[in-house]
């Protein structure tokens, strides 16, 4: 059941838990529009993004979630009164496009991760990795616009020292202009495989004029859970 009361609640908890450990940067804001049907796209380093993501926007992100979050019920009712939804993971999920359609058709915005899973070095799209398909798609049977999204230093709470109160995490929140929609006519497939390209160039783009122009060190640049854990 969907709940803003819910999501309010659930944001406030959160920006209460992460704000004494993270510094958010929070750049372009202003391209998430207000209202109507919308894509969010971001790269995918940690499990705080949603969270962190969630609590930066200026709306309310129904998150397309990975199913096994939803196999506790508890956890699944919590999940599902903020609005978020399971999809499966390496499978053509037909029941969690269905949903992510008509919250679209109803005109909230559905948070997509479309590297399909947390990725860091060749297999992230920061590196050049290539999308899953499944954004372009949805986008085109919706018409419904994509928001490119880099975050960039979420990995680091990971590391159990940054939960310390000796300092703030910085984090880095990028929202990049709407991308138009795939035509939903002509060669469908060819225009979603140009979107999928044009999209993952501009998530690349919007992490790599940030670091430049933040001037991000790299202890802050993506980095397994592993190293950041120290287990390797």
């Amino acid at each position: 059941m969907l709940s803003a009361f819910g999501y309010n609640l659930g944001t406030r908890f959160f920006r209460c838990l992460l704000t004494p450990f993270t510094r958010r940067h929070l750049i372009g804001l202003h391209h998430l529009p207000p209202t109507g049907p919308a894509i969010l796209a971001p790269n995918h380093l940690s499990h705080f993004d949603p969270p962190l993501i969630g609590i930066s926007a200026n709306r309310q992100i129904d998150w397309m979630a990975m199913e096994e979050l939803f196999e506790n019920r508890l956890l699944a009712s919590l999940l599902r009164w903020i609005g978020s939804f399971p999809v499966g993971r390496g499978k053509l999920d037909y029941a969690a496009v269905r949903t992510a359609i008509d919250r679209l058709k109803h005109g909230r915005m559905v948070g997509v991760f479309p590297e399909g899973g947390l990725r860091t070095g060749p297999q992230s799209v920061l590196e050049g990795a290539p999308l899953k398909p499944g954004v372009a798609a949805l986008a085109q049977m919706t018409q419904a616009p994509v928001i490119p999204c880099a975050v960039i230093g979420t990995d680091a709470l990971y590391n159990p020292r940054h939960w310390l109160p000796t300092g703030r995490s910085p984090v880095w929140i990028v929202f990049g202009r709407p991308l138009p929609p795939p035509p939903a006519t002509g060669n469908k497939a060819a225009a979603r495989d140009a979107f999928e390209k044009h999209l993952g160039e501009n998530i690349r783009a919007l992490y790599a004029s940030t670091v430049q122009t933040e001037n991000i060190p790299a202890a802050c640049l993506p980095q397994t859970p592993q190293k950041r854990k120290g287990r390797e």
